[in-house]
């Protein structure tokens, strides 16, 4: 059978559908998926060891040959072991493998092989402890004895089986053509894609290495900064509805709310409102702390869109944001008079009155209801408007060209397209922004309302735990809840921090087994953590224990108390954000950050948040202490998602914008290249 990039992973040899399933999950469904499926690190196996060269705790790779091999049961939990000694001719060791007693039939006394791991000291003596192995059959490896890549996985995949299957398909990559002009090879000193796609995978050595990932990172932001100049221009070239500022009505509409406007709030209005009088299309970005107040400010653009006889679209990207969006703008619009609706996949709603989903849709298109909010679900929906003049996006800066064609031909106007405000509450240092999104306009609300308290922020050790969690039991005796957020979903990914999954259960079993727990994670289906979410906030549940999907939440002003497990592992900015999800209510609000490490660094990083309180700030530190990484965490963060480049650089950013500058202008003259670019703007869609 001839195969090429498109050929399912399915058929090729040794894939059967169960392992075909399990690739599915982690986005390998094609013989392309294989090799686009970059390493996470790789481990330096590449220096040969004698035996007599080992020393405890090392790293290492020997070569030697097999003088005996053998299972046993060991007395305790019966576990099988594979003991093994092997020799080379500077001396001898053990070697020894749990449950695996296949091992007996693969490896025979006589064959030499390479063996890759950590040198154990047992009592007497040294061994090495479940190592990598592979036999020695010619001049290449692929597990042992080089540079070897470490996969992603998931649930009964193994290294060896992704590197078996990458390793099988590496000849396809000359099907793959380059689309990347010579003329910016040369200037940014640039690998082909064929080598750096190769390399990546089974690197020669590390200057090869080195030089696939900057290829294709630079791949990555450059494709990136291609897709943002021609989305500017297709704006450019855009008309958009001039909308009249209603100055009395706002002013009153200020005056009557229960609290006065921070100066942020005010600046950043005002810059709404001005683009919205120009009849050049919006594209702003509205950057805020979380609990800053961006939802007033976004309701005042609402506000004029409203008055002018234009319709409004708010789309957030969960359903349980969706409905706190519409109770605020319903409680702040009560006494106006025009319509509010509220449309997902569970409620439909017109001012708080139950509608049937054709009735909303009718109104929308007649132009009855002004004001639409949902999930991005509503622009690929049957709604068709009347008269569409603003879109707002909560959480998505990245709202592609594809995305503003569609608003448009269902906007009720083919000749303008609506005005457009993203809004988000991750920190992005304004000099990343500005790099990542020269698109767009910035408003920046730092100022939080006056009369939030200030979280208390401590550092837990091993010494304090059980002080921290006698006062969650107090604060729980009080009718308060608690986060705990834990860096992993469950304790396969060996990486020796807390999982979901155990920490649950730990808390459940031993620690709260008075108080109703529950647990949220990203592999949940969304329905599953929107009433999880839903239940919390209704007071069922005293405990969430969840990963980072809690991040970008729904407010629960009862919750006084986050405690991070793994704090170490996420990003200042990120761990800011976590924080900022208690604090909501009147009540005093406490967030603890437990690590597993005690390093000084680790305990600078988060004495710096104890001691900041603005985002912004502890975004350009995180990008200082953590150098290159990825210092936000989830997807959730509106954040463009790389599969190998990180936002902490900078300079290959700023590269790359300035490659991209180079070849817009004569698209046409590199046909691959702009095929590729027309592919990816297609393809873009919301989360």
């Amino acid at each position: 059978m001839k195969i090429d990039l498109a050929t399912p992973v399915s058929v090729i040899s040794r894939v059967g559908k169960t392992t075909a399933n399990r690739l599915k999950k982690i986005r390998i469904e094609t013989v392309e998926d294989l090799i686009f499926y970059y390493p996470f690190r790789w481990e330096d196996f590449s220096k040969i060891f004698k035996i007599s060269e080992l020393e405890p705790d090392s790293v290492v790779t020997i070569k030697a040959k097999i003088q005996l091999i053998k299972n046993r049961r060991s007395p305790v939990k019966k576990k099988f072991l594979t003991e093994s000694l092997v020799a080379d001719q500077s001396g001898s060791v053990k070697v020894i493998w749990f449950n695996q007693p296949f091992l007996t039939e693969v490896l025979r006394p006589g064959d030499e092989i390479y063996l890759s791991g950590k040198v154990s000291f047992d009592r007497y003596t040294m061994q090495l402890i479940n190592p990598v192995y592979e036999k020695v059959t010619g001049n290449t490896t692929t597990h042992t004895a080089r540079l070897v890549p470490i996969y992603s996985l998931t649930n009964n995949l193994t290294q060896k089986q992704i590197r078996f299957l990458i390793k099988s398909v590496l000849p396809y990559i000359k099907l793959i053509k380059d689309y990347l002009p010579l003329e910016i090879r040369k200037k940014f000193d640039l690998v082909d894609l064929n080598t750096a796609l190769s390399q990546v995978h089974f690197p020669t050595n590390n200057d090869t290495l080195n030089q696939a990932i900057k290829r294709l990172k630079f791949d990555e932001f450059f494709l990136f900064q291609l897709q943002i100049i021609l989305g500017k221009k297709e704006i450019d070239s855009s008309l958009a509805q001039s909308i009249n500022f209603a100055e009395e009505p706002t002013k009153e509409f200020v005056s009557d709310l229960p609290f006065d406007l921070t100066q942020d709030q005010k600046k950043s209005a005002w810059q709404i409102i001005s683009d919205l009088e120009k009849t050049k299309p919006m594209n702003r970005l509205l950057e805020g702390e979380v609990g800053s107040g961006k939802t007033i400010v976004a309701a005042l653009a609402l506000l004029n869109i409203a008055l002018a006889g234009q319709q409004a679209v708010f789309m957030a990207p969960t359903e349980i944001l969706a409905t706190q969006h519409y109770k605020n703008i319903i409680e702040l619009f009560k006494n106006k008079d025009f319509n509010v609706a509220l449309l997902t996949r569970t409620k439909n709603l017109v001012n708080d009155e139950e509608k049937t989903k054709r009735e909303i849709l009718n109104k929308i298109k007649s132009g009855e209801i002004k004001i639409i909010i949902g999930t991005h679900a509503l622009i690929q929906d049957k709604v068709n408007f009347s008269s569409l003049g603003l879109a707002i996006i909560d959480e998505q800066h990245r709202f592609g060209v594809e995305q503003r064609k569609l608003l448009r031909d269902k906007s009720g106007n083919p000749e303008t397209v609506p005005h457009l405000l993203s809004m988000t509450a991750t920190p992005i240092p304004r000099s990343l922004a500005l790099t990542l999104y020269g698109d767009l306009d910035l408003s920046i609300i730092k100022e939080l309302p006056k009369k939030r308290k200030k979280v208390i922020t401590e550092i837990v050790t091993a010494r304090s735990r059980k002080k921290v969690y006698n006062f969650i039991k107090e604060q729980i005796n009080l009718g308060h809840q608690i986060f705990v957020i834990c860096p992993l979903i469950d304790p396969s990914d060996k990486l020796g921090v807390k999982a979901v999954t155990e920490e649950y259960k730990r808390l459940k079993d031993e620690i709260f087994s008075d108080f109703n727990i529950t647990m949220l994670h990203g592999k949940l289906k969304s329905e599953e953590k929107e009433k999880i979410m839903v239940d919390f906030l209704a007071k069922k549940s005293d405990i969430l224990v969840s990963t980072s999907v809690i991040e970008v939440g729904v407010d629960v002003p009862n919750a006084t108390v986050m405690l991070i497990e793994g704090s170490e592992r996420f990003g200042l900015a990120q761990l800011h954000q976590f924080r900022g999800r208690v604090g909501r209510g009147s009540d005093q609000s406490y967030c603890f950050l437990a690590s597993e490490k005690e390093s000084q660094r680790t305990k600078e990083r988060l004495e710096a948040l104890i001691k900041a309180n603005d985002g912004f700030e502890l975004a350009e530190l995180d990008l200082k202490l953590r150098g290159p990484g990825e210092i936000y965490g989830t997807v959730q963060s509106g954040l463009p998602v790389f599969k190998i480049a990180q936002l902490s650089d900078y300079k290959l950013i700023e590269k790359t914008k300035m490659a991209a500058d180079l070849v817009v202008g004569k698209l046409d003259q590199f046909p691959i290249l702009k095929n590729k670019v027309e592919s990816l703007i297609k393809t873009i869609h919301l989360e």
